[in-house]
């Protein structure tokens, strides 16, 4: 299979590239690498003859109309999207004209392409979201997120991300696009990008800084190992249903301070302080407008019509992503001096 991936140089996509180049696929990354985007995430697979990198803007229509009729994929498995929801808050026009009217732009190029093509059957349009478009959940664990879930999105990113799942799913029921939908819990993992949570904590700790946490710590997120991630996406544009979305879960629900304590005792074996230990550095501050109170996946039908389930451990998935980021000084520490990064985003 030929795959056509937005965002093959960011963190899930690029998890996405490897895997798919590695089981045989074709695979063209199109990235208009963005400052959270990084070359490096994909230099695995960089000198494949499976692998192929164009540097587009899903903004640019022409250009996407030109590298479809250049490669001629199979498949589209669209990722590209502004995704830091801090970043949303303080400047929410980016969000919505690379995740909405990006969007559009793909799924008006690859119907084009599509319908010269003859409309094959065995195209797929796989439009990759998030868990957050469904808003926030109580604290009770037997309420989850399903694909029947309304949606309720709190944040520019969100908002943003939900409008696109609508646009998709317009296409299809308007056109006929033949598309499949994926709505992912929190991923983690090497090549994450240093502005979210865990790798903030891994390399604060390192730094002797501050380990910040939104308000009281109680935020829950279900976390969900990236190549896991990868391993699914792969299998739903191959054998999902047309039409269908599908939730993926890591089934690992923690609070926000739990995840850092964990992370704190895998540094104090792997790294240990000369004095005092991680935990010693975490810090609370000001919670962030509009902070959802728990996300939860409930991943019957990915499980039940696919046969996929997470592999990986929440405990298993930070050790590895700890000694990635220590086995990796030379892929993180150039991109600490991105815009924004190390900065507190999102005060609103």
């Amino acid at each position: 299979m030929k795959l056509l991936v937005t965002g093959g140089a960011g963190f899930i996509g690029s998890a996405v590239v490897r895997l798919a180049v590695a089981r045989g696929h074709s695979v063209v990354n199109v990235d208009a690498l963005t400052y959270a985007a990084c070359l490096e995430n994909v230099a695995p697979v960089a000198d494949s003859p499976l692998y192929a990198f164009e540097q587009a803007d899903i903004r640019d229509r022409a250009a996407l109309d030109r590298i479809f009729a250049t490669h001629k994929p199979d498949a589209v498995m669209h990722l590209a999207a502004e995704s830091h929801v801090d970043r949303s808050i303080d400047g929410p026009a980016d969000f919505v004209e690379t995740n909405i009217t990006g969007t559009f732009n793909m799924l008006e190029a690859a119907r084009a392409y599509w319908t010269r093509a003859g409309k094959p059957a065995g195209f797929r349009f796989h439009h990759i979201s998030t868990d957050e478009v469904f808003g926030s959940l109580p604290a009770d664990p037997a309420v989850k997120f399903t694909e029947d879930t309304p949606y309720d999105p709190r944040s520019p990113y969100s908002a943003s991300k939900a409008a696109s799942d609508h646009l998709v799913r317009a296409w299809h029921e308007t056109y006929g696009l033949p598309v499949v939908l994926t709505n992912c819990s929190n991923n983690y993992g090497p090549y994450h990008f240093p502005e979210k949570l865990i790798p903030v904590v891994i390399l604060n700790a390192l730094a002797g800084k501050p380990l910040p946490i939104y308000g009281n710590g109680q935020n829950i997120r279900d976390w969900l190992y990236v190549e896991d991630h990868a391993d699914a996406l792969l299998l739903v544009v191959e054998k999902g249903r047309i039409g269908r979305s599908y939730n993926i879960g890591g089934e690992n629900e923690r609070t926000n301070l739990e995840l850092v304590q964990t992370l704190c005792a895998i540094l104090d074996e792997k790294r240990p302080k000369n004095d005092g230990c991680y935990a010693d550095q975490i810090t609370f501050v000001t919670d962030r407008p509009g902070h959802d109170a728990r996300y939860a996946i409930a991943p019957d039908r990915i499980r039940d019509e696919l046969g996929w389930r997470p592999s990986v451990t929440v405990e298993e998935g930070l050790e590895r992503t700890v000694q990635w980021y220590l086995d990796n000084t030379g892929w993180w520490q150039p991109l600490l001096a991105r815009k924004g990064v190390g900065e507190r985003l999102g005060k609103g």
